[in-house]
């Protein structure tokens, strides 16, 4: 197996501690991104507030891989994974993908493209503060994405937590398969004819209703329709769509460590296996 994917993100690791300090009197936070899928994916991140690039902005991660890389605080962003990808120079430079695609560029500078699972962080800038986190549903679903947090180390060890890996914050998540569920109306279709993706009501129709806009732009306005109710039912953790925050949205004490896992129950291959 070519591990120059994984060198390459433990560089760009040791690049970020030098790049981004952490001030001494601030914490730091650390994201490992795991491939439990049958396939290969290629995992995009992307900054909300320009504070730094992750991971490089996207790179390829075989079936049972991880990679981690840290983040500094405030920093806030996302996280998707890229499905049957093709890229030029060996895995470098420009390409295409059938989900999840960023302007054909394996390094993201733009958004991965709807229908699209994504992972969303807000981290504290202090140690008086939280993070925020949550899996989305909002712009569609390709693939399952599943969110384990664990408290720092010092935190843990004042609650008497002697295991590190010990998950002290909520899980956040889609687990179930969406594309299994999804309704005809919503379908993406790859090459085969088989589900790749399931688009959202609102990408799939535009209206107000389901895009919570106009008329219906507020939490008091726009409410679950039949669709997202599909979705809330396959992934009761997840938002399933804009305003779904009292059973989506999730905390944890600053200088946690976040899992990103992808496929977080083993994945049928089929959808999503690459020639």
């Amino acid at each position: 197996m070519d591990n120059s994917p994984l060198l390459l993100n433990t560089f760009l690791f040791l690049v970020a501690l030098c790049t981004f300090p952490i001030p001494a009197s601030a914490v730091t936070t650390v994201f490992t991104l795991r491939n439990n899928c049958a396939y290969t994916v290629w995992p995009g991140t992307l900054s909300g507030n320009g504070v730094a690039l992750l991971g490089g902005g996207g790179f390829e991660l075989p079936p049972n891989a991880t990679s981690s890389f840290p983040a500094p605080p405030g920093w806030s962003g996302r996280f998707w994974a890229r499905t049957n990808c093709h890229f030029a120079s060996s895995g470098n430079g420009s390409g295409t993908c059938v989900t999840g695609d960023c302007g054909g560029e394996l390094r993201c500078t733009l958004g991965g493209t709807p229908p699209v699972t994504l992972a969303e962080f807000t981290l504290a800038s202090s140690a008086a503060e939280k993070d925020f986190y949550d899996v989305s549903l909002v712009d569609g679903y390709n693939i399952g994405i599943g969110i384990t947090a664990a408290a720092p180390t010092a935190l843990r060890a004042r609650k008497g937590e002697e295991d590190s890996s010990t998950s002290t914050c909520g899980y956040a998540g889609c687990v179930g398969d969406v594309n299994d569920r999804c309704p005809a109306e919503l379908r993406m279709a790859g090459s085969g004819g088989e589900t790749v993706a399931c688009r959202s009501a609102c990408e799939a129709f535009g209206t107000a209703e389901y895009c919570c806009t106009g008329a219906h732009a507020g939490p008091n306005s726009c409410g679950p329709t039949r669709y997202s109710q599909l979705f809330k039912a396959v992934c009761p953790t997840a938002y399933s769509y804009a305003y779904d925050d009292p059973t989506s949205t999730f905390t944890c004490s600053a200088g946690a460590r976040y899992l990103i896992t992808f496929c977080p129950q083993p994945s049928n291959p089929r959808n999503h296996k690459n020639p």
